[in-house]
Parts: C-alpha cells; sequence; structure tokens
C-alpha cells in the first residue's frame, strides 16, 4: 500500500525560485501556461530474505528543455511510502503521478530509502532506482533507458502506460461480457418459449439497475470521492439488478423461476470475462507474496508479485457458469430457480473467500468495512 506525501494535495513541492547568476528573473506568467501532469515508472529488488519493512520512494525532477530561471513548475521532488515490501517476492515496481507541472520534457531520478526490519528501523543509505518497462512477452518487469521524459495533458495522465496495466481493459472486456451474458441468456429463454421482447425488457431494466446500484453502493462506501469519477461495487449490482427484475418479472407476468435459471450461465461467464478487465486494469489486486504461485501485476500503482485474486474469481465464474448451462439446458431442476439460487450462492462463498486475499482490508460481507477498490 502506497503512501504519498506531496502528491496527495495533487501537486508537487517545490523549491524557492533561484535566479541564474547573469539572467533575471522572468516574472511569472501562470494563466499563459497549462499546467501538466508527469507519470513516471521505477523499480527496485525486495531483497533475498527478511521480514517486511517499509521503505520510502523519492522523486526529483527539472525540466531538460528550459535554460536559466526556474519557475516553482520546472522542479518538483516527490515522496510515496510502501509501508510493506516483502523480501523475496522479486522486483517492485512503483508509477507515481506528479500534477501541476509545466509541460516539456524532464529529466527525473529515482531513489528508495529502506528500514530494517528490526525493532530500531534504522533508516538506510538511500539506493538509486532504475526506470520501469514492461514486457507482456515476457511478463517482467524490465529496466527502460534513461531519457527525458514528457509531460502529458492532466486529463489523459490515468491513461498512461505503467507496467503490468492495460488501461480501458475493464470496460472493453465488461462490454464483451454484457454481451455473452445477453446472448446466452436470450438463447436459452428461446428454448424455454418465453416471450423475447418483454424478457429482454426486463433484462436492461435489471442491467441498468444494478449499475446504479454498484455505482450508489461504491459512493456509499467512499463519501468523500466524486460519484462520478469513483468506482464500481458488484455487491450493488449483485443485489439491485436481481430484485428489479423480479419485480419486473411479475408486473409483466412472466415466469420468475426459469427466467432466473435462464440467467445463471450467462452472469457468471460475465464474471468470468469482467474480472480479467479487472486483472489487467489493475483493481481488486491481490496481496503481495513469496508464493511462488504468486503472479507478478499491479493494484495501479505498486507492481510485485500478488496473488491472482481476479483470476482465481475469474477461474471461479467460469465453471459455476459451465455448471449452470446444462443443468439448465436439460431442465435437470425440481423447482425453477433452483439453479440461479445454487448457483448465486455458490458464487457468493467464493467470493468472500477470495476477499480474504486482497491487498485493502477486507471482512466479511456482513462485517465489510468502507475500504474497497474500484469495481470491487
Amino acid at each position: 500500500m502506497a503512501r504519498s506525501k506531496s502528491a496527495s494535495a495533487g501537486a508537487p513541492t517545490l523549491p524557492a525560485q533561484q535566479p541564474t547568476r547573469g539572467v533575471p528573473p522572468v516574472p511569472e506568467r501562470p494563466e499563459a501556461v497549462e499546467r501538466e501532469a508527469l507519470v513516471v515508472s521505477y523499480w527496485f529488488d525486495s531483497g533475498e530474505a527478511g521480514e517486511a519493512y517499509p521503505a520510502t520512494i523519492r522523486l526529483t525532477g527539472r525540466r531538460a528543455d528550459v535554460q536559466g530561471y526556474l519557475g516553482p513548475a520546472d522542479t518538483f521532488t516527490h515522496e510515496e511510502t510502501i509501508e510493506q515490501v516483502a523480501p523475496g517476492s522479486g522486483p517492485v515496481s512503483v508509477s507515481s503521478w506528479v500534477y501541476g507541472l509545466n509541460p516539456g520534457e524532464w529529466n527525473v531520478s529515482g531513489a528508495v530509502v529502506r528500514a530494517d526490519g528490526g525493532a530500531d528501523r534504522k533508516r538506510r543509505i538511500p539506493e538509486p532506482l532504475s526506470p520501469a518497462t514492461w514486457s507482456w512477452r515476457h511478463w517482467s518487469v524490465q529496466t527502460a533507458s534513461t531519457v527525458p521524459v514528457k509531460t502529458r495533458w492532466a486529463l489523459t495522465a490515468p491513461l498512461a502506460r505503467i507496467p503490468a496495466v492495460i488501461p480501458g481493459s475493464y470496460t472493453a472486456l465488461f462490454v464483451v461480457g454484457l454481451i455473452v451474458a445477453l446472448t446466452t441468456q436470450l438463447a436459452l429463454l428461446a428454448s424455454e418459449q418465453i416471450a423475447m421482447p418483454r424478457s429482454l425488457l426486463v433484462s436492461l431494466l435489471a442491467l441498468a439497475a444494478g449499475l446504479m446500484g454498484a455505482k450508489v453502493w461504491y459512493a456509499a462506501l467512499h463519501p468523500g470521492e466524486s460519484i462520478l469519477k469513483g468506482g464500481w461495487a458488484v455487491d450493488g449490482f449483485l443485489v439491485t439488478a436481481p430484485v428489479v427484475a423480479i419485480v419486473a418479472l411479475v408486473a409483466f407476468s412472466l415466469p420468475v423461476g426459469a427466467y432466473l435459471d435462464a440467467t445463471a450461465p450467462g452472469l457468471f461467464f460475465a464474471v468470468a470475462i469482467g474480472r480479467l478487465g479487472c486483472f489487467l486494469t489493475g483493481c481488486c489486486a491481490g496481496r503481495i507474496t513469496t508464493s511462488r504461485w504468486g503472479i507478478w501485476s499491479s493494484d495501479r500503482r505498486i507492481g510485485a508479485r500478488r496473488i491472482p485474486t481476479q483470476l482465481l474469481e475469474s477461474g471461479a465464474g467460469l465453471l459455476i457458469g459451465l455448471a449452470a448451462l446444462p443443468l439448465t439446458l436439460v431442465h435437470m431442476r425440481a423447482i425453477h430457480g433452483a439453479v440461479f439460487v445454487a448457483a448465486f450462492a455458490v458464487y457468493l462463498v467464493v467470493r468472500q473467500l477470495l476477499l480474504r486475499l486482497r491487498a485493502e482490508s477486507r471482512r466479511y460481507l456482513w462485517q465489510r468495512s468502507p475500504l474497497v477498490h474500484q469495481h470491487s
């Protein structure tokens, strides 16, 4: 878990203006320069063995394409704290966003200050960091060339390339999962000879309500965040969508149990596909681990070997969907709706177990703390 010092307020720590000898100070005109952002990634080795320790990442930057007088937005110092680094977990990358800078090319250097695992927590001498780049082919973080880094428009900073993350992959795979879910559901409903137009309308109403429920649920757990920029909570979708679907089914005089059974396989296929997007986006990340079964991934800031909670939930969703599909097709159910209820119950148990393996502090559903990730 990282805690940003200077970046927490959205701006770097800026030194006092220092005129260069022989060069008169140039009056600033902030309104004439649009501030931009800088996104950089560095990596270091976690060490061989020992107790977990905290580390401070210190970045310093200076605009390369400026001569003479340096304005307050032409240099920065930025620090972040990693509360626990697990020795033996391999390379660790840190991606940092620094806002409020003048546009241009920047020379940036980084250093890590580790603390010993002993009781005195004695600080060590700062060690230089290596610029990080990611190889999808080798699935590993590698050292990048030391070259000036260009700023970018601040609104596009979240889309910057960082190790093991593909921005937008969650949205893309969510849409794919939605198409698969609706296609599977409509095919099963057709086999049950249930009215197609009205059942499709029920699905769309349930989907819209579920998305709103996911957003509201997340906003309720994160009252300090913008509801537009905040994330989505799967729990809100899972609670809201079925309730709205049942109400609509009753209103349209459609069979509730048969509809829910036809929904189950596609719903969990969508979970399987969506969680792949979580893994590639870096949300809902698992704990850092030294186990060889861990997979190097990112939480969109700290890259390390982690328990692949997103992939485990994706696999569980796929298995539940595959198990529910034949039960629905061959009518191996004593009561309409039993397939949906059984599949939903299994998923809830699996999900609660996986929540315990995530990087953030999680509790069981009925003990939930308000600390959740986006797309949780």
